[in-house]
């Protein structure tokens, strides 16, 4: 790849901060002098309607934002990703997540190597595979048929897979149930594992490499799990061959490492693999998303992949000017760069999206959060936001207070749909049309606030009067959906990859490598053997580390629970 372009030495970057230096935004205004506002700023991404008319942009900011873009190289680059050039620069590889949604009737030949039959000969053994665990043809070892997959992974193994399964619920009525455990925390598998039956339970181990820690290490959890639980039930011939043959019925990997697998006893016929094109992060829609088409079936997994794919098409052939995000990434830069926002609210009005906000944490987060650019040169501006939120009313009642009349500006993205997937009546009353109304009514709070005169003619009490003016001018941008079908979640996800991308490539950053998260992974293989009681370890360690881990094996009375 050729270095990065330094945005802040565009033509575009200086007339960017002008235009902020004399920026006095008035959507009261901007809104009573442009009744055409709202249309110039609604567009359209399959069945995705994103209205951007409540941000602080005006036609001559969006049109400095997109020569920006065209400056950076920002087209050119997407370009290079969809066609398999090794944009992941400190990987060496190709950037291909949207290879997975591709139609099998595609060719894309990267590296000697047709990678959309690679992935559909892949997608046909999942989708074999799920029917028959669904059918019941697939049975555990004591002939029973499974009614539970327990997921086990980390990171982009777990968070893409738990927000897709949470939020497709209602299409996983024929399927078995889903849990997930991640956290090396032994909580999160004793708790995950209680009330399950060994004999009915199918253990899926997400690890490409089948060497992660967190991964392998709750993977043995659950093999001992099963196994002791299948001798307490007289199912398990208290042998080698048994136990094989019982981790073989009821274990399954999506791994490349087959030798690895083996190893731990899953059958290699039942691996399912996937590429070092795909990130941790973008891997939602590979094999990596076997426990939801378990749940949800094949054909509602191709609807999500369609989903994914008719919003790839939108960034990949849509004009600038049109495409959504494109101008969805370029007016986050124009937030973190300008306006000096550090934090992005994401705040769906969908309950079955309530893992949405923690899933764009990682995909955002892992991607932008970066202070060296592609070819290794310092960046040049601000990178990344934190990206956070709540589902619905709930934030309302927890910190949107921050949000209204707070001293911090958080853009601020709305999700909603048109339809819920359990239409409800409290007496005359449509409730989903009551959750509605704060929807909508928040955006427009937001936006044009309460002024002093307006609070006044309410009757207030002049001492609270400014306390309860809201400034507004408080940007935000409404995405709703006719409903939440897999199709609908595939596109809204395949937005946000694509803004991710737009911002990264705007500052010049590999959106694709995560090296942040290895320090603290190899300091605690380091430090394993300190806090396990090997004094000369410990005696290794800064003061502070000692100290911790010094109270730690003071308290830890080896039970599992602190001493009285």
């Amino acid at each position: 790849m050729s270095s990065p372009v330094d945005p802040t030495k565009t033509q575009a970057w200086p007339r960017l901060a002008d235009l902020f230096e004399n920026f006095d935004p008035d959507l009261r205004a901007w809104f009573a002098d442009d009744p055409e506002r709202a249309a110039t700023f609604t567009l359209t991404a399959g069945d995705l309607h994103v209205d951007l008319s409540k941000n602080l942009v005006t036609a001559e900011v969006r049109d400095a934002l997109l020569e920006l873009a065209e400056q950076t190289g920002v087209l050119a680059r997407r370009d290079a990703m969809l066609a398999g050039e090794h944009i992941n620069v400190t990987e060496d590889r190709a950037v291909l997540h949207t290879a997975l949604r591709r139609p099998v009737s595609d060719q894309l030949v990267v590296d000697g190597q047709d990678v959309v039959a690679d992935v559909h000969a892949e997608l046909t053994k999942v989708y074999a595979f799920a029917d028959r665990v669904r059918s019941g043809d697939w049975v555990g070892v004591t002939g029973k048929a499974i009614t539970t997959v327990v997921n086990i992974g980390i990171g982009g193994s777990d968070l893409g897979p738990v927000m897709a399964y949470e939020a497709l619920r209602p299409y996983g009525d024929a399927g078995p149930e889903c849990r997930f455990i991640s956290n090396i925390d032994p909580t999160d598998a004793a708790t995950t594992l209680t009330g399950l039956d060994p004999e009915t339970t199918l253990f899926i181990v997400a690890s490409k490499t089948f060497t992660t820690l967190e991964t392998l290490t709750n993977a043995r959890l659950c093999r001992s799990w099963l196994l002791d639980g299948l001798r307490q039930v007289d199912a398990l011939a208290p042998d080698d061959t048994a136990d094989r043959a019982a981790v073989a019925k009821h274990f399954v990997a999506v791994s490349t490492a087959l030798d690895k697998v083996a190893d731990f006893g899953i059958d290699p016929a039942n691996a399912f693999g996937f590429w070092d094109w795909v990130g941790g992060r973008y891997s939602v829609d590979s094999a990596i998303g076997t426990s939801l088409v378990l749940a949800i079936g094949p054909e509602n997994f191709a609807d999500f992949l369609a989903g994914f794919h008719a919003v790839d098409e939108h960034f990949a052939k849509a004009a600038p000017a049109e495409n959504v995000p494109l101008l969805m990434g370029l007016l986050n830069v124009w937030y973190v760069n300008f306006f000096g926002a550090e934090t992005h609210a994401v705040l769906p009005y969908a309950q079955y999206l309530h893992r949405f906000p923690a899933y764009l944490q990682q995909l955002t987060m892992e991607s932008n959060g970066k202070s060296v650019r592609w070819d290794g040169s310092e960046v040049t501006s601000d990178t990344g936001e934190v990206f956070w939120g709540e589902p619905g009313t709930n934030g309302q009642h927890a910190f949107y207070q921050l949000i209204h009349q707070g001293t911090r500006l958080i853009p601020a993205d709305f999700i909603a749909v048109a339809n819920p997937a359990h239409p409800l009546q409290d007496g005359d009353a449509d409730v989903h049309e009551l959750f509605l109304a704060n929807f909508f009514a928040q955006t427009r709070a937001l936006a044009f606030g309460k002024t002093e005169a307006e609070v006044r003619a309410e009757g207030t009490d002049e001492s609270v009067v400014t306390a309860r003016e809201f400034s507004g001018n408080r940007p935000s941008t409404s995405i709703m959906a006719p409903e939440l079908t897999p199709s609908v979640l595939g596109q809204l996800i395949a937005l946000y990859e694509h803004i991710t991308f737009v911002q990264g490539a705007v500052w010049g950053i590999d959106s694709f490598d995560q090296w942040g998260v290895e320090l603290g992974k190899q300091l605690a293989k380091e430090l394993t053997p300190a806090v396990a009681g090997d004094e000369v370890a410990l005696a290794a360690q800064d003061s502070s580390t000692v100290s911790l881990i010094s109270y730690y094996r003071s308290r830890r009375d080896g039970s599992g629970r602190s001493p009285a």
